[in-house]
């Protein structure tokens, strides 16, 4: 194994918190957007009429359109955000930073200007439904460097470790819930050194009033190729240095 040239994660802000079974429609959508999404406005300010947005789906191949639309489901359920007068949870793709509600995708500009990584809690099920690459590619591009759920779909487990996004998974009754998360915690992911497939990783969570808690998760990385690829912060720079040495 290399060198790790990636190694946890320090300092990390909460980005989301997450029920079960988030699917890569969730996470990657394909339907149509409004012009006051983070999309929306992208196209609208180079010219766009609304009548042309057509669907995310259509905009597969756009960069810039795709990572807006990171997270950006209509039906997406961030449940850092407090539920309303009726007790229904907002849906949309937002999500609180310092204590001020916006879009994800605002929201992850914003902290990867700052330097600040981010992670994303979930559920049973994260990632279940169509094989979307663009869910795992948006994630990593939003500056998300862990996704810690009580389960993880096979395909999209693969394709963040692909990304450079570290899946890592809750033990036993385990849960954000359970650990009594609200999203204002700062979040540390400590990894054995070297890294091993499927070892335990420490998540160090600091809350707002300073308490420290240490939690054992388990690392879902489940493969040493795939250990490989993690470290070289995925799977292209894997190739790409491998070609190098060549």
């Amino acid at each position: 194994t290399p060198k790790a040239l990636v190694s946890g994660v320090q300092g990390a802000k909460v980005m989301a918190l997450f029920g079960d079974s988030i699917t890569t429609d969730h996470i990657s959508p394909a339907g149509s957007f409004k012009e006051t999404t983070p999309a929306g406005k992208f196209l609208t300010d180079n010219g766009v009429l609304k009548a042309d947005f057509n669907s995310y789906g259509a905009r597969r191949g756009n960069h810039d359109v795709m990572m807006r639309g990171t997270f950006a489901n209509v039906r997406v359920k961030n449940l850092m955000l407090p539920a309303k007068a009726d007790g229904s949870r907002e849906e949309g793709g937002y999500t609180l930073k310092g204590g001020q509600k916006m879009a994800i995708y605002d929201a992850a500009m914003a902290y990867q200007k700052e330097g600040t990584p981010t992670v994303v809690f979930a559920g049973e099920e994260y990632g279940t439904g169509s094989s979307r690459d663009w869910a795992a590619k948006g994630t990593h591009l939003l500056g998300i460097k862990a996704v810690v759920a009580k389960s993880f779909e096979r395909i999209h487990r693969s394709n963040l470790i692909g990304m450079g996004v570290l899946p890592l998974q809750f033990k036993g009754a385990d849960s954000w819930q359970s650990l009594g998360l609200d999203g204002s915690e700062v979040i540390d992911v400590e990894l054995a050194e070297p890294i091993v497939p499927q070892s335990d990783a420490t998540l160090v969570i600091s809350a707002a009033d300073g308490t420290l808690h240490r939690v054992t998760v388990t690392l879902r990385i489940d493969t040493p190729i795939e250990v490989d690829y993690y470290v070289h912060g995925g799977i292209l720079p894997y190739v790409l240095r491998q070609l190098l040495a060549a």
